[in-house]
C-alpha cells in the first residue's frame, strides 16, 4: 500500500507465540524502524505529531512494565511489527486490579451427565472426540490477590495465566495508557490511536495455521482443532466444543455459540410440528369446500366481482383466484390454529430451559459474579471531570456529567431514535402508496399482456404481482436503511457515554433492535392487520391521502400475501447475510494475499499472516445476535401464516453455526477475549417478542385468515334459521361471504370488462353487508356482527389460555436448577473454607515464629546474669 514517509501505522496484536509469552503486537508503518518504543527517523520525521504521540505511548507502555520488541515485515519494508510482552509482575498486578478469578485447587464437584448417556453409540456419534479435544480440568477459583499468592494453584508461572487472560490484561493496559495531554484533557487508549491512523490495527494472534498443526510441540494447536472438529463441513452433525471455543475466543463468543446451538436444537421440535401442520393442510386441501366453489365454473365462474379501483379496473370473474385459493387452503387450515397455540408454548419452554442452561454455563465458566469485576470503559473514564458524592460510600467520585447533563443527553438520544423510526414509517407509507398506484397499472395491463392466456391469468394476478414487487422493493429499502442506521446508532450510543462495556452494548442493542423491529416487521404488520380492513364498499370507498383507493384482499383474505412477504424477506435476508459474512471476507482475503505475496521462498510469520486477515469489528458478534433475533421474531410473531418458518430457520441455523465457525477460524483475526455472563439485552428482547407473539398470532387467525368467518358459517349460518341446509356444511359459504352491489350506485363510471358481452347490473365484493333494495342497504348485516363477536371472543380465549400456560411453565421451571444452585453454594463454601484455612495456617505459622522468638528472648533473659 503506498504510504508517505511520515505516515505511521501501528498494529497491535495479542499473541502467545513460540519465542515469547507476550500477548499483543504493535505494527509500525514507517520507512525506518529500529526499536520497539520508537523509531530512528530523520529530524523532520522526529518532529511530526504522529511520531511524538507514538513515542509517548510506547514509552508509557514501558514505564507501566510492558516489554516491546520490534520485528520488520518480510513482505513490506514499511511494516514493522512490535510485540508487547507482559511480565509476571505486571500480570499479577492487573489480575488483582481487574478482579480476575484464578484457580485455587482442582475441582472434583463438576460432573456432567446427560439423559442420553445410555445410548453410547448415539452420543459418541454426535460428541466431539475427547481423544482429540481433551476435556478441560476444572478448578475452584477466587479473585486474585498478590498477598495471597501462595493460596493459588501455581504449578507453572508460564501456564497459570492462560492466553485469553493474558490478552485481556494486556488489552486492558493498552486501552488506558495515555499518549497526550492537551488543554488539561488526557488522551489515551489504543482504540483512539488506531482510529486516528497512528496505529493501524489491534488484534490477538492465532496460535497456528487452521489447515495444519504447528511443528512446535509446545503449541496447543487450538485453532487447528477448532477448524477440524467445529468449522469443517464434515463436523456439521456434531455438537460444538463449547469449552474449547470459550478457552480460545473467550466467554463472550462462547456464550453466543452456546445460545445459537441451543436455539437450533429447540427449533427441531418446532420444525417437526410445523411440517406436520403443513402436510395436514396440503393433504386436506382437496376437501376445502370453499376453494372448490371458487374454482367451480358454475359457481365461481358465474360470480362477477366489482372493480378494485376507479375508472381503469375492469370487472373480473371470481374463479381467476382459483390457484391462490388452493394454496391458501394449505396455510389457512385447522392445523395452523394448532401450530399457533403450540408455538406460544414452545417459545416459553425455549426461554425457560435456556435460562437453566445459561446458569449452568455461568457456573462452569466462572461468570456467576461477573458484574462485580467489570471495569469502566476508558472512554467513560476520560470524561469523568465532575465530582459528586457517592450515595452508598459517601465518598467523592468523578462522573462525566451532572444529572441535568445526563437528562439532556438522554433526551437528545431518544429524539434521534424517534426521528429515525419516523423515517422508517415514512418509507413504509411510500411502499403502501406504491402498492395502491401500481395495482391499477397491473389490473389494466396484465390482462392485455396475458391476452386471455390461461397459465398467466391463473398464476399472475394483479394482487400477486403487486405483492411480489412491493415485497422486493421493501426488502431493498430495508437493507439500505439498515446500513445507514447502524452508523447512526453507534454515534448516538457514543454520545450517550455508557459506563461499562455491558451497558454500552445493551444500550446499542435496544436502539438497533427497535429500529430493526420497525424496519423488518412494519410491512408484515400492514398486510396482516391493516390491508383490506378499511376499504368501505364499491359505492363509498375509502381513499388514502384523498387520492389513492385503499387496497383490498383476495376473496380468501390476505393470509397468503402475508406468507409471500415472509418468504421474500426471510429468504432475501438469509442470502444477503451469507454474501456479506462469507463471500465478502473471503474475496477480500484472496485479494489481499494476491497483493502482498512477493516471493514463495519467504516464510511468512504468524503475526504477518494474521495481519492480512479481515478485522472482526468493534461490535464483535453484535450483528450475529441481531440477525438471529430478527429471525426469532419472524419464527414467532407471524408463524400462524407460515408453519414452515421454523424449518427454514432450522436449516439456516445449522449452516449459520458452521459458517460463523469457519469465518472466525479462517477468515478473521482473532478477537480480544472478553468475559460475558449471559446474552445481555437480547434475553429481555426475546421475552418481549414471546409475549407479543401470542397477540399477533391470535389476531392473524382472527382478522387476517378466514377461519373465524368459516367457523361461524359452519356452526350458525349454514343451518336454519339463517341457512337453508339441514346439516352443518361449508357449502354456500362463498355466496354468503360476498355481498351484492348495484352497479348503478357507482359514484364514478367504471370501465367495463373487455371479456363481457354486456354491462353487469350487479357485482360482488368481499364484505358482510345488506344487498341493494334492503331497508338497511350497504350496512353491515347480522352475520358481520356475529363474526366480530366470534373474533374478539377467540382472541380473548386464546390469549388467556396461552398466557396461563406460559406463566405456569415459567413458575414451574426455575431459572437455576437445584443441582446448579447446590454446586454454586458448595463451591463458594469450599472456596471460603480453603482461603480461611490457608489464612489460619499463615497466622498460626507467624504466631509460632513470634512465640518462638519471644520464648527464646525470655530464656535468654533468664540465663543472663543479674547485675547488682
Amino acid at each position: 500500500m503506498p504510504m508517505m514517509t511520515r505516515d505511521v501505522l501501528l498494529e497491535m496484536e495479542l499473541e502467545e507465540d513460540d519465542e515469547e509469552d507476550g500477548d499483543i503486537a504493535l505494527e509500525n508503518l514507517e520507512q525506518t524502524i529500529v526499536s520497539g518504543f520508537g523509531s530512528l527517523e530523520s529530524q523532520q520525521d522526529f518532529r511530526t505529531p504522529e511520531f511524538r504521540k507514538r513515542q509517548a505511548y510506547e514509552s508509557n507502555l514501558i514505564c507501566d512494565g510492558l516489554q516491546l520488541e520490534a520485528t520488520r515485515s518480510l513482505v513490506d519494508d514499511k511494516l514493522v511489527f512490535v510485540k508487547v510482552h507482559a511480565p509476571w509482575e505486571v500480570l499479577c498486578t492487573y489480575a488483582e486490579i481487574m478482579h480476575i478469578k484464578l484457580p485455587l485447587k482442582p475441582n472434583d464437584l463438576k460432573t456432567r451427565s446427560s439423559a442420553f448417556d445410555n445410548f453410547n453409540w448415539f452420543t459418541k456419534l454426535l460428541q466431539v472426540d475427547e481423544s482429540i479435544i481433551k476435556p478441560e480440568q476444572e478448578f475452584f477459583t477466587a479473585p486474585f490477590e498478590k498477598n495471597r499468592m501462595n493460596d493459588f494453584y501455581i504449578q507453572d508461572r508460564d501456564t497459570f495465566f492462560n492466553p485469553a487472560t493474558r490478552s485481556r490484561i494486556v488489552y486492558f493496559i493498552l486501552s488506558r495508557i495515555m499518549y497526550q495531554v492537551r488543554d488539561n484533557v488526557k488522551k489515551f487508549g489504543i482504540n483512539k490511536l488506531v482510529s486516528s491512523g497512528i496505529y493501524k490495527a489491534a488484534f490477538p494472534l492465532h496460535d497456528c495455521n487452521f489447515s495444519s498443526p504447528s511443528e512446535d510441540l509446545s503449541c496447543p494447536n487450538e485453532r487447528y482443532l477448532l477448524y477440524r472438529e467445529w468449522a469443517h463441513p464434515r463436523s456439521i452433525y456434531k455438537k460444538q466444543p463449547l469449552d474449547l471455543i470459550r478457552k480460545y475466543y473467550g466467554e463472550k463468543i462462547g456464550i453466543y455459540f452456546a445460545w445459537l446451538g441451543y436455539y437450533t436444537q429447540m427449533l427441531l421440535l418446532a420444525a417437526i410440528v410445523g411440517v406436520a401442520c403443513f402436510l395436514y393442510g396440503y393433504f386436506t386441501q382437496n376437501n376445502c369446500t370453499w376453494s372448490k366453489e371458487v374454482c367451480d365454473p358454475d359457481i365461481g365462474g358465474q360470480i362477477i366481482m366489482c372493480p378494485q379501483c376507479d375508472n381503469e379496473c375492469p370487472f373480473w370473474s371470481l374463479n381467476v383466484t382459483c390457484e391462490s385459493s388452493k394454496k391458501l387452503c394449505i396455510f389457512d387450515s385447522f392445523g395452523t390454529l394448532v401450530f399457533a397455540v403450540f408455538m406460544g408454548v414452545w417459545v416459553t419452554l425455549f426461554l425457560e430451559f435456556w435460562k437453566r442452561r445459561q446458569a449452568e454455563l455461568e457456573y462452569e465458566w466462572d461468570t456467576v459474579e461477573l458484574q462485580q469485576e467489570e471495569q469502566a470503559r476508558p472512554e467513560y473514564e476520560a470524561r469523568c471531570t465532575h465530582v459528586v458524592i457517592n450515595e452508598i460510600t459517601q465518598e467523592e467520585e468523578r462522573v462525566p456529567f451532572t444529572t441535568w447533563g445526563k437528562c439532556i443527553r438522554v433526551t437528545l438520544c431518544a429524539s434521534a431514535v424517534f426521528f429515525w423510526i419516523l423515517l422508517i414509517i415514512a418509507s413504509v407509507i411510500g411502499i403502501i402508496v406504491y402498492r395502491l398506484s401500481v395495482f391499477v397499472i397491473f389490473s389494466v395491463n396484465l390482462r392485455k399482456i396475458s391476452n386471455g392466456t390461461d397459465p398467466i391469468q391463473k398464476y399472475v394476478t394483479p394482487q400477486m404481482a403487486t405483492s411480489i414487487t412491493a415485497s422486493l422493493i421493501s426488502f431493498i429499502i430495508i437493507m439500505i436503511l439498515n446500513t445507514i442506521y447502524e452508523k447512526v446508532a453507534i454515534m448516538i450510543t457514543n454520545f450517550e457515554l455508557p459506563r461499562t462495556q455491558t451497558d454500552y452494548e445493551n444500550s446499542l442493542t435496544m436502539k438497533m433492535f427497535l429500529f430493526q423491529f420497525v424496519n423488518y416487521y412494519s410491512s408484515c404488520f400492514y398486510i396482516a392487520f391493516f390491508k383490506g380492513k378499511f376499504v368501505g364498499y364499491p359505492g363509498d370507498p375509502v381513499y388514502w391521502l384523498g387520492k389513492y383507493r385503499n387496497e383490498e384482499c383476495d376473496p380468501g383474505g390476505c393470509l397468503f400475501e402475508l406468507t409471500t412477504q415472509l418468504i421474500i424477506i426471510m429468504g432475501g435476508k438469509a442470502i444477503w447475510n451469507n454474501i456479506q459474512e462469507v463471500l465478502l471476507p473471503w474475496v477480500m482475503n484472496v485479494f489481499g494475499r494476491c497483493h502482498t505475496v512477493s516471493g514463495a521462498e519467504k516464510i511468512i510469520p504468524r503475526w504477518e499472516q494474521d495481519y492480512h486477515l479481515q478485522p472482526m469489528g468493534k461490535l464483535g458478534l453484535f450483528y450475529e445476535y441481531l440477525e438471529m433475533i430478527i429471525q426469532f421474531g419472524f419464527v414467532t410473531l407471524f408463524v400462524a401464516s407460515f408453519p414452515l418458518a421454523p424449518l427454514l430457520a432450522l436449516v439456516n441455523n445449522i449452516l449459520e453455526i458452521r459458517v460463523d465457525a469457519w469465518k472466525l477460524t479462517t477468515q478473521y483475526r482473532r478477537m480480544v477475549p472478553e468475559k460475558a455472563q449471559d446474552i445481555g439485552a437480547w434475553q429481555p428482547i426475546m421475552q418481549g417478542i414471546a409475549i407479543l407473539a401470542v397477540v399477533t398470532n391470535a389476531m392473524i387467525i382472527a382478522f387476517t385468515s378466514d377461519m373465524i368467518p368459516r367457523l361461524v358459517y359452519y356452526w350458525s349460518f349454514s343451518i336454519p334459521p339463517y341457512g337453508d341446509h339441514q346439516d352443518y356444511t361449508m357449502e354456500g359459504y362463498i355466496n354468503i361471504s360476498l355481498s351484492i352491489f348495484n352497479t348503478a350506485d357507482f359514484k364514478s363510471r367504471v370501465k367495463e370488462s373487455p371479456y363481457a358481452g354486456s354491462k353487469y347490473d350487479t357485482c360482488r365484493y368481499r364484505d358482510f353487508r345488506y344487498p341493494p333494495g334492503h331497508q338497511q342497504e350497504y350496512k353491515h348485516n347480522i352475520y358481520y356482527w356475529h363474526v366480530i363477536a366470534a373474533k374478539l371472543a377467540f382472541i380473548i380465549v386464546m390469549e388467556h389460555i396461552i398466557y396461563s400456560v406460559k406463566f405456569f411453565i415459567s413458575y414451574a421451571i426455575p431459572d437455576v436448577s437445584k443441582s446448579t444452585k447446590s454446586k454454586i453454594k458448595r463451591e463458594k463454601y469450599l472456596t471460603q473454607k480453603l482461603l480461611h484455612e490457608n489464612h489460619l495456617k499463615d497466622m498460626t505459622k507467624n504466631i509460632g515464629v513470634i512465640a518462638e522468638k519471644m520464648i527464646g528472648a525470655a530464656v535468654e533473659n533468664s540465663l543472663r546474669p543479674k547485675s547488682d
